[in-house]
């Protein structure tokens, strides 16, 4: 273990000796960072460790699953550390408040949310007889996309993923079952509301009115109906191939009853506080120099009370009999942390708009469709929230420069809507592309994996269901509404 920890700190030493000349150079070029925007001071450099974190959760798993098994976290830190330390020493207050941000505003809120659903939606057990055909799984999937929408593609997809695990565990091919849940329950179903991904959420805050993104409903209803249509094709072919009898008709069956339902509450507790949080303004608070709204913290504290609150109310063998365990959480946060900081550079990149060094993407971006595919591209990779916000400010500056915002939000969508539509399904619907494009993705990848289905990997979900079924599929979407 000590060579182990000696070895990664040597190779984090080595990056950081590699990159510090470029960024201290870029440093005495630009003079005082004292009121800088580092986003338009990095280079695409800036860019590797994060580019390092996705290849190593891609490959990895592949090449060293015993190592990446129990190191995972390590290896998460130690990229952080690449893309940290040279920044801190270069520019220093500014690089510490960029990374206090991402982690104090965007990070924490983020793993107290997946916490609380998670938590929450482990005491909730659906006991009994649950067979899963073709005709109950499609059901399923289809009562996930539903509820998406009001209850978050996230609060949903934790909801319904152990019950639609059991009720496969008698089938032999079950990754494909898991991939069509993640692309239409933790991502596609989200694009109803602002409750139901964060970009909408976020476009909420920012004058959007609540149930204007069902204006996007014939978007998502098509793409639903295509992806429902491919998975409820591959399944029956599956079924039938794997020669499912009738004797398992035959056995004995146990009535459905959920266990644990008083979890519900709870549930609609952690809904209803992110909700509450974007239409009261209690003021706001700074922490280590990070401004945040009072009613986000009551909002995360209101979480956590009732993720403790289940824990303690719920019966431990109900836990046990859902085979629940701490791992994917676990995951999840470890990794999802070395993803934001090594993130960091990318979205400050994307934020300073045309005078940094990815402004010829922000100059590039006229057409609704240009909209629809570079916010949804780049929220395949990065979080699609501050990818939402900028392409949603880039397209105000268009059309209203100079105008305050609430005013250029209405013209914008009283004037130019598909904009804006483009921008909310391009940030809602790509998250589905990779398992990093949306929070519950991993998470329902680790579940699924911990419950016995073997799951592809990180380039395997991409190059055999997402450009097979999800790309064909976003396509058409552009042809008829882009």
């Amino acid at each position: 273990m000590k060579k182990r920890a000696l070895f990664l700190s040597l190779l984090v030493l080595v990056f950081c000796v590699l990159c510090f000349p470029a960024f201290a150079a870029e440093n005495a070029h630009h003079g005082s960072h004292g009121t800088m925007n580092l986003g338009e001071i990095l280079s695409l450099y800036s860019t590797i460790p994060f580019i390092g974190i996705l290849l190593s959760i891609a490959l990895f798993p592949l090449f060293a699953p015993e190592f990446w098994h129990h190191h995972f976290g390590k290896v998460s830190a130690f990229w952080a550390a690449v893309i940290a330390v040279p920044l801190l020493v270069t520019y220093k207050g500014a690089a510490l408040h960029s990374f206090l941000h991402i982690l104090i505003a965007d990070y924490i809120p983020f793993i107290i949310l997946l916490w609380g659903l998670f938590t929450v939606s482990g005491g909730i057990l659906l006991r009994g007889t649950l067979r899963g055909t073709p005709v109950v799984n499609t059901i399923m999937i289809i009562i996930g996309t539903v509820l998406a929408s009001w209850m978050g593609t996230t609060g949903a997809a934790m909801l319904l993923i152990r019950p639609f695990l059991k009720a496969n565990n008698h089938r032999k091919e079950r990754a494909f079952m898991v991939v069509f849940f993640i692309f239409l329950v933790a991502n596609i179903g989200g694009a109803l509301t602002p409750v139901g991904d964060p970009p909408l959420f976020l476009g909420f805050l920012h004058g959007v009115p609540f149930f204007w993104t069902f204006h996007i409903l014939p978007h998502m209803v098509f793409a639903v109906l295509i992806l429902l249509a491919l998975y409820f094709a591959m399944d029956t072919f599956y079924y039938r191939r794997e020669g499912i009898t009738r004797e398992i008709d035959k056995e004995e069956k146990e009535p459905l009853r959920l266990v644990g339902s008083y979890n519900f509450i709870f549930l609609a507790g952690i809904v209803g506080s992110v909700i509450f949080s974007g239409v009261v303004d209690w003021g706001e608070v700074r922490t280590l120099g990070i401004t945040r709204s009072v009613q986000e913290w009551v909002r995360d504290f209101f979480i956590i009370a009732m993720g403790i609150l289940s824990l303690v109310v719920t019966p431990k063998n109900i836990r046990e009999d859902n085979e629940f365990t701490w791992f994917p959480i676990k995951e999840v946060a470890y990794l999802f942390a070395g993803i934001f900081v090594t993130m960091t550079p990318c979205l400050l990149l994307l934020l300073a708009g045309t005078k940094g060094e990815l402004g010829f993407i922000i100059g590039a971006v006229k057409e609704p469709f240009h909209y629809f595919w570079i916010t949804g591209t780049l929220s395949s990779f990065l979080d699609n929230a501050p990818t939402y916000l900028t392409f949603f400010s880039s397209a105000l500056g268009k059309f209203y420069a100079g105008l305050p915002e609430n005013m250029a939000v209405s013209k914008l969508i009283a004037e130019n809507p598909i904009y804006l539509m483009a921008i909310s399904a391009g940030a809602v619907f790509f998250g589905a592309n990779t398992y990093i494009g949306n929070a519950p993705n991993f998470m329902v990848r680790s579940i699924a994996e911990e419950a016995g289905t073997p799951m592809p990997s990180f380039f395997g979900y991409m190059l055999k269901y997402s450009m097979v079924f999800l790309v064909p599929t976003f396509v058409l979407v552009t042809l008829i509404f882009f």
